[in-house]
């Protein structure tokens, strides 16, 4: 049986729907996808939308979710760390559009 993300610690129905609307629907894709990259995508989504971004709590939840921690644990221990994976991924998609161009 599929693990539903709602059933992580930390993680309820919404943040299921949130990621779901980025095709990510069960812990397995999580884990495949990795928590920075679908809260990247997750930014790039709302930006595209023209809506709020979403707040860098969730991107703790989803690390402590998937590594049955707090969300503040992750956030106190690892903050600069994804803060510093989320922003290389912005550097590549910037490279990436100026190749483009």
């Amino acid at each position: 049986m599929t693990e539903r993300i709602r059933d992580l610690p930390g993680l309820g129905e919404k943040s299921e729907q949130s990621l779901a609307s980025v095709g990510i629907t069960d812990v397995e894709q999580l884990r495949a996808c990795g928590a920075v990259m679908a809260f990247y995508r997750l930014q790039q989504q709302a930006a595209a939308e023209g809506r709020a971004k979403p707040s860098l709590n969730f991107l703790y939840a989803l690390v402590g979710g998937l590594t049955d921690r707090s969300w503040l644990t992750v956030a106190q221990t690892e903050r600069e760390a994804l803060l510093m994976t989320l922003q290389g991924l912005v550097e590549m998609e910037r490279l990436f559009q100026q190749e483009r161009e």
